[in-house]
């Protein structure tokens, strides 16, 4: 009896590249949703970074404004984009964040980007500045407003001169129309003092910044609460103290308008309006 032929088998052996190609198309789309992840996590990280460094500086505890090494050394964003809060409060408008977080309500002034007040103020000063008495400079810390001993203090002394009133006046009116927080810090050359009213350069540059302190509460009515004071004395110069002209710009008023990312973040319970005047130098003479 004659056996019939089995037909021959059309079965697929590349049947397996169909679960295959199904893995990897999973596998790319996991990793481009981790990828996306990571970005949003840098940047968010970021915003966290600059607006933490900020709030140490404006607390003192790390450099002055014209600090030479800053300690993040690449911005993610630039300082007037980050926006971490909104007046203490979150997006919802809920105030997530507790006391002493949360400002008093009320028609206060609200913060401006730091281009934007230093566009007023270069309007507002611009003989000072042409006569370099003024200069204003955006740093990563805030927007540094520096008032040159030059036009506004004899030497030796915390006390205004009488000229310099109208400068302040101005100043102060741009300052008040906005809510930054402001950080006043002090800064002398190398040359020694010691006169009947200072003994040390530390208590000059912390003098002159608690002076003008006082006239923005008691004249310009700027609230104490977003005033801070430092003196720093010849350790945070701007120029060399080898020349007189490096001298004279390193004998200033720094006036350090702080980024609106800072304005709530962190509120130390209380401050203290002579940070830095310790480790006082030897007197010497003026």
């Amino acid at each position: 009896m004659r056996l019939k032929k089995k037909p021959a088998s059309t079965a697929s052996h590349d049947r397996w590249l169909v679960s295959y190609a199904d893995f990897i198309t999973l596998m790319f789309a996991f990793f481009v949703v981790m990828f996306s992840s990571a970005q949003m996590d840098k940047r968010k990280v970021g915003k966290l970074s600059v607006a933490i460094q900020a709030a140490f500086q404006q607390m003192g505890i790390f450099q002055a404004a014209n600090s030479k090494t800053p300690m993040v050394t690449t911005d993610p964003l630039p300082m007037e984009t980050v926006q971490v809060v909104e007046d203490g409060k979150g997006l919802s408008g809920e105030g997530p964040w507790p006391a002493p977080f949360n400002r008093a309500e009320g028609n206060v002034p609200r913060q401006k980007d730091l281009a934007t007040i230093q566009k007023e103020l270069a309007q507002s000063l611009n003989a000072e500045i042409q006569r370099h008495e003024i200069a204003l400079q955006a740093k990563r810390e805030g927007l540094v407003i520096s008032l040159r001993e030059l036009g506004f203090f004899d030497s030796g002394s915390a006390q205004l001169r009488p000229s310099s009133e109208a400068s302040i006046k101005r100043i102060a009116g741009v300052l008040a129309t906005q809510a930054n927080d402001l950080r006043i810090e002090g800064h002398t050359d190398n040359v020694p003092i010691h006169n009947e009213h200072f003994a040390s350069n530390w208590e000059l540059s912390t003098a002159r910044a608690t002076e003008l302190i006082r006239l923005f509460i008691t004249l310009y009515n700027i609230p104490a609460a977003r005033l801070s004071a430092g003196g720093y004395a010849e350790y945070h110069p701007v120029a060399t103290n080898q020349t007189d002209a490096g001298r004279a710009l390193n004998r200033r008023v720094d006036i350090v308008v702080l980024p609106a990312a800072l304005a709530e973040l962190v509120k130390p319970r209380s401050t203290s309006p002579t940070a830095g005047t310790k480790d006082v130098p030897k007197p010497g003479r003026n």
